[in-house]
């Protein structure tokens, strides 16, 4: 028997939960760039100027340690990742890779298939699990720390070890500004500004401790043909220009101001515990719709490593999970949330911290009233 309950009346301000791009910050205004730079050459002084102030501020809110490298780099985090496999990777060294969703795997399709390192051992989980998370600190070790297309994340980092022969390589792009991340444990990270604040695509962050920028500086590396956009040494030395706004491409100045006004709402709001706070709250609103609901479920089958950006949910009838994302977007509440193709059946919700915990609760009851109408025919 199925239960009749009515429309809701009530509308989320923002009906984009879209995993990326993402919602911009609330209350987001084109009014808000500084629109000075338009038009202007990226190597002005005040291009440079503001180039290294995405650097800068990005070391600030993060609490970046002062030795380590933060560069702007071309093509969003898969182009920061890329960069960073092609460039320090060698067959010197065995590979781990974790992987347990979409973006995990298709490193490890990288790093084995297309790289071809000699000595690469993958260890995989299936979606809403994860492998079991031995570090062995003589080799490299490739991870996600927040799979976007399984709702998956670490609860830490405390299985990684500080003294440690191999490079960790972590990508961030759905963990950055929510997680704790501890600094001492990554070597590289990447990360890309549509995904984590609902900044604007086409280009990515890649952080560098010491220790990975000696591996790129060190004699013996691999000296594989690499395109000019991932070329980070020059005759064995690091290319500082790329971690000072001398960026190795044309970025857009357009999308570097908009980074820049996310940055003036972080410190407006509090800062980089602030977007925790609101990131979590989101999926505590989602938790608690949940646990009233026998047809829906995280696909996260652990609590601890329940994302609380990528929120992903699997229906009793997953059938319905098509006409449910079309009917929503019908009603234009909510935008761009079945899961990714290559994950189970289900709907995503970003709760990333540009999305308002009141547009998700709104959004819940959407959720249930579609779903029971369907039910219905």
């Amino acid at each position: 028997m199925t239960t009749s309950i009515n429309e809701p009346h009530t509308k989320p301000n923002c009906a984009n939960f879209s995993s990326g791009p993402c919602a911009k910050y609330p209350n987001w205004d084109i009014s808000d760039l500084n629109l000075d730079s338009l038009g202007r050459s990226h190597r002005s002084n005040l291009g440079k100027e503001r180039l290294n102030s995405v650097i800068e501020q990005t070391r600030e809110i993060l609490n970046i340690p002062a030795d380590y490298k933060i560069g702007i780099v071309p093509a969003s985090d898969t182009g920061a990742f890329e960069m960073s496999l092609w460039s320090v990777l060698n067959n010197d060294i065995g590979v781990d890779v974790y992987a347990w969703e979409t973006f995990g795997f298709g490193w490890a399709n990288d790093v084995k298939n297309h790289l071809k390192i000699s000595d690469v051992n993958i260890v995989k989980a299936q979606y809403g699990k994860l492998p079991d998370l031995i570090h062995n600190e003589n080799r490299d070790l490739v991870f996600t720390y927040n799979g976007t297309t399984s709702g998956v994340k670490l609860a830490d980092t405390n299985w990684i070890k500080k003294d440690r022969t191999g490079l960790t390589i972590c990508d961030a792009t759905s963990a950055i500004f929510v997680e704790d991340l501890d600094w001492e444990k990554l070597d590289i990270t990447t990360w890309s500004w549509q995904k984590a604040l609902g900044g604007e695509g086409a280009h990515g962050i890649i952080i560098m401790s010491p220790r990975a920028v000696a591996r790129l500086e060190k004699e013996g590396c691999d000296n594989r043909p690499l395109p000019k956009i991932f070329r980070m040494t020059k005759d064995n030395k690091l290319i500082d220009g790329i971690f000072k706004g001398i960026t190795i491409n044309t970025p857009s100045m357009l999308c570097v101001e908009d980074l820049l006004a996310c940055y003036r709402w972080i410190k407006k709001i509090g800062g980089r515990s602030a977007l925790q706070k609101r990131s979590y709250k989101n999926l505590e609103v989602v938790a608690n719709w949940v646990e009233k609901h026998d047809w829906v479920e995280f696909l996260a089958s652990n609590e601890k490593n329940r994302s609380s950006t990528a929120m992903c949910l699997t229906l009793k009838d997953s059938e319905l999970v098509n006409p449910l994302c079309e009917l929503l977007e019908q009603k234009k509440v909510a935008y761009d949330i079945r899961a990714h193709c290559d994950a189970p059946k289900g709907i995503r919700i970003w709760g990333g911290p540009t999305v308002e915990s009141k547009d998700i609760e709104v959004l819940t009851d959407w959720i249930t009233w579609a779903y029971h109408k369907l039910q219905q025919k």
